[in-house]
């Protein structure tokens, strides 16, 4: 007899796939991402039966952690497929950023630079002694610094965005949010896959696993690989295309059941990627910039540049987690081990010219710099928790969690002047972190209508940093270089306590409200970076960033479960906000210093929908209004450019919206053609803190995609995907001043068609 747990898992994934065809409003995906296939025993149902109930499922989500619906959990929680997210070639954090209206995503020159942001709010900061604001978090572990998410991602069940303060169960670089991300467990029968695909522009990928039973009612495991490769949709003048990548990656894992109350997982995992990004010129009112990148015609819909330097970045991020679940008289305890690493090689230039050498360049006034980095950095984590039983009048999460990290970055940069001459310096610096966290958090039932809310998390913090800096830079010369830096260390500590508060009211069987407090914490800081100096206490700690938030929210289910209906408004007030604010040092020269910049707020309202007309045809749609705001920012005195208060936070649209439709058609041959289509708008939004010009404003724009597939019984699936259809040009990120802007063109900047082919056997 197999183990209960395991004898749970084909039914408990199929529950997981029907319900994700249905759930949309909360979870906020798709219909047309989250209708899963069938059983063929389901597939045999008569169309007549399928018509007279279509109905909605039910989604099981881990936000809570612990597993519970969708529709039942005090928390505003958007939901991805991943089988989905794949089909429509959306294979990062990245890529997924626009299926969710409350999240948006910053891309960099690498990607330790990039970021997330969920309701307007996120960190901007190259420094490795910040945390981020948004955590990300695979199968139960905490990634420390937001570059290691940055990859491909592989064998997902499912993407989570929790939306709003998280950090009672998820910790203190929740503060905004979380991305829980599930991925797919091994399964009990012997299943494999080969899916490949290829775009337009280079674009080719290929995935394969393999999954099934090693010892019977012992041990399940599941492989999967990955390899892909894109030539870019940038043109280099002088030879070659840039913004692409080369990604490979496997991922294993394995389910041990001793017996029906011990589930013991192991997974190991490796990616590797070398991605060519960018930044192109997009805007100039600059006559000698327009000389020095000729013969590059400059526009809003760029994609060309004259580059004779080497703009590369290497990630590999790899590790390995113990997850042990043991169940006691209805308990559940469970600890977590982890260990990752992750390395990051940089290869770029930060002018708009190029690397080289080149004194026709320097005399139009924009000399040529280049940088090197290597980041590498590990972290342990071990987490214990324990579940009480369900349906008590205490029901109750509660754990201790400890992360210590390690950080080191040697960064190299190269710059020739309009003068002539010619700087370099190198700087070594490093963080270390060692934080550990009581936490609990439980549902008191009042009534079988009434329930209240109580959490609270209590973290220490221990940070340190050392930097130094060699240059041939004279002291008192203001440059892309700075002067020489003796050895320095620091050492800081905080202890701050997050928590949550609230109740929820079922008003029917299908319907429940819900009003809570929430207090986030994001940890203390240090301003570590190449250009470190002495001056204005970059030396001296950051104070931790705080978060207030209330939310209230409505969880629906209407027509006999034809219909979610979900909605949250919010409010979020950040004290000591940790961000970037560049600060003049003269000569032209700007120097971005990491700051607790003041006070921000985020308040806005989000509506998820999801239909099933027939049982055919699938309608979902999310719309969140989003009003994230500068209240008070701490400016450098210098600075008159940092007038800002009131203006709104970088990569935040006010507005932004995504409409899904999913149509099947079974043939007579037991075939089944999918047709889905989306649309995803947003307004317009700023990319800049400081200072806030028209050049770094991206405006309203929409993408439309769609795709047809066929699906056979013996397994096959082959379809036609088109990705921005209307061929809606659009920026990532933009970055620059009133006379000279840059942008950073994402992969869907132009039309571009694709094919995929997968078989299961």
């Amino acid at each position: 007899m197999k183990p209960h747990h395991t004898q749970l898992r084909p039914f408990r994934r199929r529950g997981i796939s029907l319900a994700l065809a249905a759930a949309l409003l909360s979870a906020g995906i798709p219909t047309a991402f989250a209708v899963e296939e069938t059983t063929k025993a389901e597939n045999k149902q008569t169309s007549a039966d399928q018509e007279a109930q279509p109905a909605l499922g039910t989604v099981t989500v881990t936000a809570t952690r612990r597993e519970a619906s969708l529709q039942s959990i005090p928390v505003a929680v958007s939901v991805l497929d991943g089988r989905k997210l794949e089909q429509s070639n959306l294979n990062s954090i990245q890529t997924i950023a626009n299926e969710v209206p409350s999240l948006t995503f910053r891309q960099q020159g690498g990607n330790k630079d990039s970021s997330i942001f969920i309701r307007g709010v996120g960190t901007i900061s190259t420094s490795p002694g910040i945390e981020p604001t948004v955590s990300t978090v695979i199968d139960g572990v905490v990634y420390a610094r937001p570059g290691q998410a940055t990859l491909d991602l592989m064998d997902v069940e499912r993407i989570e965005i929790l939306r709003g303060p998280q950090g009672t169960l998820f910790g203190k670089n929740a503060s905004a949010g979380v991305i829980n991300i599930v991925t797919k467990e091994p399964s009990a029968d012997l299943h494999a896959y080969v899916d490949t695909s290829y775009y337009e522009g280079g674009e080719k990928r290929i995935r394969f696993g393999l999954s099934g039973t090693l010892v019977p009612d012992l041990l399940y495991a599941s492989i999967n690989g990955l390899w892909a490769d894109y030539d870019g949709n940038v043109k280099n003048l002088l030879g070659g295309r840039l913004n692409g990548y080369e990604r490979e990656g496997a991922r294993a894992k394995f389910l041990l059941t001793p017996n029906e109350d011990l589930d013991i997982t192991l997974i190991a995992d490796y990616t590797h990627g070398t991605n060519g990004v960018i930044a192109v010129p997009y805007q100039t009112t600059d006559s000698t910039f327009t000389q020095a990148i000729s013969p590059v015609q400059v526009s809003k819909g760029n994609r060309t540049v004259r580059s004779d330097g080497k703009n590369e970045v290497t990630d590999t991020n790899q590790g390995i987690s113990a997850q042990v679940d043991w169940r006691i008289n209805d308990y559940t305890l469970t600890s977590i081990t982890a260990f990752r690493t992750w390395d990051n090689k940089q290869n770029t230039s930060v002018s708009g010219i190029g690397n080289n050498y080149d004194p026709a360049r320097i005399a139009t006034g924009y000399p040529a710099t280049w940088d090197r980095g290597t980041v590498d950095s590990s972290q342990f984590s071990q987490e214990v928790r324990i579940a009480s039983p369900k349906d008590k009048f205490v029901e109750y999460v509660a754990g201790v969690y400890y992360l210590k990290s390690k950080t080191d970055e040697v960064y190299q940069r190269y710059a020739e002047t309009i003068s002539g001459a010619n700087y370099f310096g190198r700087s070594d610096y490093g963080v270390e972190n060692d934080s550990i966290s009581l936490f609990g958090e439980s549902t008191l039932n009042f009534t079988p209508e009434f329930r209240g809310i109580a959490g609270l998390r209590y973290t220490h913090d221990e940070l340190s940093f050392d930097h130094v800096r060699n240059s041939n830079v004279p002291s008192g010369i203001q440059s892309a270089v700075r002067a020489s830096q003796p050895l320095r260390k620091g050492t800081t500590s905080a202890s701050e306590y997050s928590g949550r508060l609230g109740a929820q009211y079922d008003l029917s069987k299908d319907a429940m409200v819900y009003a809570t407090y929430s207090r986030g914490y994001k940890g203390p800081a240090y301003n570590v970076f190449f250009n470190m100096f002495d001056g204005n206490n970059d030396t001296a700690p950051l104070e931790p960033e705080t978060a207030n938030s209330f939310e209230i929210g409505l969880k629906s289910a209407l027509l006999d479960n034809r219909l979610i209906f979900n909605a949250a408004a919010f409010y979020t007030k950040y004290k000591n906000y940790q961000a970037n604010a560049p600060e003049h040092v003269g000569n032209n020269v700007y120097i971005y210093r990491l700051i607790n910049a003041g006070e921000v707020s985020t308040r806005g309202v989000e509506l998820d929908v999801n239909a099933k007309v027939t049982s055919r045809l699938s309608f979902s749609g999310s719309l969140a209004y989003v009003d994230a705001r500068i209240d008070n920012l701490n400016c450098p005195p210098t600075d008159a450019a940092c007038q800002v208060n009131g203006k709104p936070l970088p990569f935040s649209p006010k507005w932004k919206s995504a409409v899904r439709a999913n149509y099947a058609i079974p043939l007579n041959n037991g075939y089944v053609i999918d047709l889905g289509t989306d649309y995803i708008w947003q307004s317009k939004q700023q990319f800049s803190l400081i200072p806030q010009t028209d050049a770094t404003i991206q405006e309203a724009y929409g993408i439309w995609n769609a795709s047809v597939a066929l699906s056979t019984q013996d397994g096959w699936r082959f379809a036609l995907v088109g990705r921005n259809l209307l061929d809606r040009s659009y920026a990532s990120t933009l970055s620059g001043n009133a006379s000279v802007a840059q942008r950073y063109v994402p992969r869907d900047d132009a039309r571009y068609f694709g094919v995929q082919v997968r078989k299961d056997f």
